[in-house]
């Protein structure tokens, strides 16, 4: 063994977030593949180009959800 940890990638659909431009996206289901033991998400690059074009191509979202912001101070 050459000390390397194998990582363990599984096949999951996952809730992809982004906060662009002082708003939350929330895109569900999109394929990923997951690292079982850190949780990181990798996507193919198909994957990254549909969700900018699901995120900034203007399309309808299925529902909206107001988000509660704390304060850490």
């Amino acid at each position: 063994m050459n000390g390397k940890r194998e990582e363990k990638l599984v096949y999951r659909r996952v809730r992809y977030t982004l906060y662009k431009d002082g708003r939350f996206y929330i895109v569900e289901n999109v394929p990923a593949r997951v690292n079982e033991e850190t949780g990181e998400q990798f996507f193919d690059p198909e994957t990254v180009e549909a969700l900018r074009s699901v995120i900034l191509g203007g399309k309808k979202p299925i529902r909206m959800m107001q988000t509660p912001v704390f304060d850490f101070a």
